[in-house]
Parts: C-alpha cells; structure tokens; sequence
C-alpha cells in the first residue's frame, strides 16, 4: 500500500484530534482509537492541495472546502470567513496558516517557489507576518526534507531564516508547563522540535501530541514535515488513516499523490 504525501499531515491530525481538549504530557498511548478523526487541519490541506491541483486560488478551495465540511472545528475567525459573501483577510498569526500548507513543499521545486506558494495560501486568511511566517516555515521545512536536507540542515534554516529557538530547549524542557497555544509563534517551535527529536513518523507524532496543547495541529505540522523527511509510514497507520477518509478527501489524495508523481517525473 502507497503512502500518500498529504497522509503526514492528515495522519497527525487524525491521531491528535482527541488529545486536543483532553492533553496528555507523556507518548505511550494508544495512536488511534474509535474518537479519532479528520478535524480542520486536515479538511483545509485538503484545500490546499485542490487548489495546487486544479489551478484554483487558495482563496476559493478554502472556501469550498470550508462550507463542504462546516463543522470540522474552525476557529472563530475563519467561520466568520466562510460565511462571508467577499471573504477578507483578518490579520491573523494563528497556526491555522501552518497547519494546511504541507502540499506546497511537497509540490515546489525551489526556496523561493515554495516560500511564494506558502504566502500566497496564508495571506488569504492569515495575512499576518507571523502566520505567513509559519506557513513559510512549515512549507520550506517539508520541502527540504523531500529533497533529503539533514535534520541538522533543516533546523539551521529554520533558526536563522525565521528566528525560531530550536536549541535552547528540548521537548522534554517544553512539556511540563505548555499549555494550548494557537499562534505560529507558540505553535512552529514545539512542532518542529517534535519531528527534529524523533526516530521515525510514528515516534514524530508522538513527540507532537505528547507536549499538549493544540495537539492536532501540531501533530498536523509535524507529521507532515516527518512524512517528507521519512518517506514512509507503517502500513497499519495508513489503514488507520484511510478507513477515516470520506471519499470526497480520498478523492484529492489520489490525485494529489499522482500530480506529485508526474511533478517528480517532469524534474527528472
């Protein structure tokens, strides 16, 4: 069985989405359970990805995406927008920008490619320089993991080119007194720490939910970032994501996965 690239993403998110409400602080549970299931992060990558597809702006797919899956569990902010006639953007920093833009990296060919792609998806809603800031980190970050950076690479990048703390602090150091956080800025540390300490995806997605917080969408972040840098994912974490896919979604991680392929084929 395939893995498909919008899977690290949706496979956080999914595992997650029961811990956000109900935090745990330590990574032996159980990774799904019969509570588990697609939230909004998911729905709007989604989005993301019908857009890069089909040639749609950013703007109509979340829209679209938005009103097909109504009570996914928006933030109040982005409900508002997608009951709008003429949505806006509303000057956000949350992680909702970060939380949908994994396609982006996996799809762009160059740094200034997926840097433009990421703001061009955040700046819609999220036009925020702290929220595009974390849709272009968590963009680049997938995107060099696809084309095999080191973690070592990748943490450089994200500390230098957006001043994110990644050494002073381990998840371990985070954990005891993290609490819920939805900006990029409280989000895109712990995120990327989670994947920078871990041993495979599985153990990534751990790491994310562990910490706490706004558990689905940091394993979002993280999972997707993980998948790239990975590759793969266990075969019954596939089987667990995909028996939770409506067809509408697997309908797009279908075609996502094929557009991706062909993309590479191109490169080559």
């Amino acid at each position: 069985m395939k893995t498909c690239f919008l899977y690290g993403a949706l496979g956080g998110d999914i595992a997650g989405s029961r811990f956000e409400w109900n935090n745990i602080k330590h990574k032996d549970f159980l990774l799904f359970d019969e509570e588990s299931q697609l939230t909004d992060d998911s729905v709007l990558t989604i989005a993301t990805a019908d857009a890069i597809i089909n040639k749609i702006s950013y703007k109509e797919a979340y829209y679209k995406w938005g009103n097909m899956y109504p009570r996914a569990g928006y933030g109040g902010s982005f409900r508002k927008w997608l009951k709008s006639r003429n949505p806006q953007p509303y000057n956000s920093w949350g992680n909702g920008s970060a939380m949908r833009v994994s396609p982006v990296g996996f799809v762009a060919k160059s740094f200034d490619e997926v840097l433009s792609e990421a703001k061009a998806s955040a700046e819609v809603t999220h036009n925020h320089p702290e929220g595009i800031k974390g849709a272009q980190a968590t963009a680049l970050a997938v995107f060099m993991a696809k084309e095999n950076a080191s973690k070592e690479e990748i943490k450089n990048e994200m500390e230098l080119r957006f001043g994110y703390d990644l050494s002073s602090q381990t998840l371990d150091d985070i954990r005891p007194d993290y609490t819920f956080d939805v900006s990029c800025q409280g989000t895109l540390p712990v995120a990327l720490l989670a994947f920078l300490e871990s041993t495979d995806y599985e153990d990534a997605l751990r790491n994310a939910i562990s910490v706490g917080g706004d558990s689905d969408t940091i394993a979002a972040i993280t999972g997707g970032i993980a998948l790239a840098y990975y590759k793969d994912m266990p075969y019954n974490i596939i089987q667990d994501i995909e028996r939770r896919l409506p067809d509408t979604i697997r309908e797009i991680c279908d075609a996502f996965q094929v557009y991706t392929e062909n993309c590479l084929k191109a490169q080559n």
